[in-house]
């Protein structure tokens, strides 16, 4: 394991206040007090937050398949990897091994942490990465100090049309709405 990155713990799920569709995923240093927010979809935050509260479902989710799949093919989760954020986007990659191979597949973050919680792979993500999006809570749970992601109306045209497009290529589309909402706005405004 590098040592150029950190041991994180899922925090929980919260409603993102700036986005009605989407949610907060907090992650938080095993060993310190930094929290990282990252924004996922309603989807993912429900696979995620029903896992965290132990709800199984009549039928299983995408992960549970997942899990399932890399089961049958008896493939490890070794751990997950957040090694890259830009733009507001945060860039993991699944690290898995077999009998026969030891791989790296890139995913979205979200799934990672949701197929980690399923698994017991551990998630890490490089320093650089926590002390840009970490921040430390006050008491009452507020930032100490404000966490670099920006709100999405703070960001301009140029940056949402950026962002929309990775939502699309991701396949996140309850996000890329919201977005495209937003864009729209402001052209109006103009």
């Amino acid at each position: 394991m590098d040592a150029d990155v950190i041991e994180l713990e899922v925090l929980g799920i919260t409603r993102n206040a700036y986005s009605h569709n989407a949610y907060a995923l907090l992650l938080k240093e095993k060993t310190g007090e930094r929290i990282i927010p990252l924004v996922v979809g309603a989807t993912e935050a429900q696979s995620i937050a029903m896992r965290l509260e132990g709800i199984i479902p009549p039928r299983p989710v995408t992960h549970d398949l997942f899990r399932s799949v890399l089961q049958a093919f008896r493939i490890m989760p070794e751990w997950i990897e957040i090694y890259k954020f830009d733009n507001g986007i945060f860039y993991s990659r699944l690290h898995l091994s077999s009998e026969a191979v030891t791989t790296e597949i890139d995913c979205r973050t979200s799934d990672a942490v949701a197929i980690a919680l399923r698994t017991g792979a551990p998630i890490f993500a490089h320093r650089d990465i926590v002390a840009t999006t970490g921040y430390v809570a006050g008491d009452n749970g507020e930032p100490i100090r404000d966490a670099t992601v920006q709100p999405l109306e703070a960001m301009s045209v140029e940056r949402l049309q950026e962002r929309l497009q990775h939502c699309v290529d991701a396949e996140e589309y309850e996000q890329a709405a919201e977005i495209q909402k937003i864009i729209a706005s402001k052209m109006a405004k103009q």
